[in-house]
């Protein structure tokens, strides 16, 4: 059972670096959109071809976060990346803790 207990936390491990790295993603692209930089750039069409499709579904789902000229999609999607950690992530560690814990201990070699 250890195997499995192992397999939950590395995929719960490589979501949470996943989820990671898709945040600070986002928050550059938001950054980067202030300064207005130059759109032929290879990191900038990087990180727009990254974060402009999911930013696309929020903004037409959810029309109330641009107001005023104001784009509110990438702090809405922090914060839903931030709540699928928390939720998702955590829950997965917890679960590989169960798993091991429901294991009785003839077949855990104890």
């Amino acid at each position: 059972m250890f195997l499995l207990e192992n397999f939950i936390q590395a995929v719960a491990f490589t979501l949470d670096s996943l989820l990671s790295i898709y945040f600070w993603i986002v928050l550059i692209s938001a950054l980067l959109s202030w300064v207005n930089p130059d759109p032929r750039n290879p990191i900038v069409r990087f990180l727009y071809g990254v974060t402009e499709p999911v930013l696309y579904q929020i903004r037409r789902r959810l029309p109330f976060v641009v107001a005023g000229g104001l784009d509110l999609s990438p702090l809405v999607l922090m914060i839903g990346i931030q709540f699928t950690k928390m939720l998702v992530v955590k829950s997965l560690y917890e679960l590989s803790l169960r798993v091991s814990a429901v294991v009785p201990g003839h077949l855990r070699g104890v």
